[in-house]
């Protein structure tokens, strides 16, 4: 029974020394991890945060001023250049002084070919009265073939 009972010291002992040895170990282990172990603490994903927000409000700022620059060109675009303009505003103009000037010429052109006409008028008719001057019995037949309708034609 004496060697039951040493035996069983002995493995005692050896379990004994097994668990200090794990207890130094989880000790050290322990100490380690406190070392390291990160503080639960909410302040480095705030910082990380803010500085997230501040930079997400400066390319916000940034959008805005493109926008509004957007904004202020097209308030200020014009459907139609500027160069097309003064195109249209030149032809404009050549056109009513080509329509003037034609229409001033056609008519001078009409009044000059209405003067020939009343001259050779004027120059027939001078010599109808010469010879009507000259015969006046017929001009007396010539007034009552008129007067009669043009009768006998």
């Amino acid at each position: 029974m004496m060697k039951k009972l040493d035996e069983i010291m002995e493995l005692m002992a050896d379990e004994m020394k097994d668990f200090k040895t794990a207890v130094l170990e989880l000790q050290k282990l322990s100490e380690q991890l406190a070392k390291m172990s990160i503080p639960i603490s909410t302040e480095a994903v705030e910082k990380n945060l803010n500085t997230f927000l501040q930079k997400q409000e400066v390319e916000k700022e940034k959008t805005d001023e493109i926008l509004k620059e957007i904004d202020r060109k097209l308030k200020h675009a014009r459907v139609i250049p500027n160069y097309l303009l003064i195109l249209f505003g030149i032809s404009g103009i050549i056109a009513l002084g080509s329509v003037g000037y034609f229409g001033y010429t056609s008519k001078q052109r009409i009044e000059d070919n209405f003067e020939v006409y009343r001259t050779i008028m004027e120059s027939q008719n001078k010599r109808y009265e010469d010879y009507f001057a000259a015969y006046p019995k017929i001009h007396q037949a010539y007034c009552e073939w008129i007067e009669g309708g043009y009768q006998d034609l």
